[in-house]
């Protein structure tokens, strides 16, 4: 009885150990990090800003953190979008602020405490770094996924004109 329990017990354990190394589903693996949670958000701005100023852009800060769904989420339509991404690279600089436990917490500050809106959170700025608007995204949600119809109208409305 006793050698049938630990025969047992040993194929348990190896079951278990097997689980552990088999690839996980990807679908549920982390998503790769869009967020630098090292970078110094006021250096990024400044950055930034002398872009900008040289290309007549405005900035638009995006701040948010790389756990945030809904941020992967504005980040990927920002790539996959032809309209969105070709207005994006002709008329603004963007800059990913990571506010991930209070990392950047002198920026947030200094514009407002946007990410009181939740994040993402999106503000953008002339060229002589003076705050334009603040947009809460939520207001550019359409169910499950960000509108590429709300976005590039609220993208169009900040062009440099």
């Amino acid at each position: 009885m006793l050698k049938n329990f630990a025969f047992k017990l040993l194929l348990a354990g190896c079951t278990c150990l097997a689980a552990l190394s088999l690839p996980a589903d990807p679908a549920k693996s982390p998503k790769p990090a869009i967020y630098d949670e090292k970078a110094d958000g006021s250096q990024q701005v400044t950055d930034a800003l002398a872009t900008a100023q040289t290309g007549h852009k405005r900035v638009l800060l995006m701040f948010g953190a790389n756990w945030c769904g809904w941020c992967h989420r504005l980040h990927t339509l920002f790539g996959t979008d032809k309209e969105i991404n070709d207005t994006l690279k002709a008329d603004f600089v963007l800059v990913l602020i990571d506010v991930n436990k209070g990392h950047n917490k002198a920026v947030n500050d200094k514009y407002g405490n946007p990410i009181q809106h939740g994040l993402p959170v999106l503000v953008v700025l002339d060229t002589d770094g003076r705050q334009l608007t603040t947009k809460d995204t939520g207001e550019l949600e359409e169910g499950d996924h960000h509108s590429p119809q709300k976005v590039l109208a609220f993208l169009k409305a900040w062009v440099r004109g």
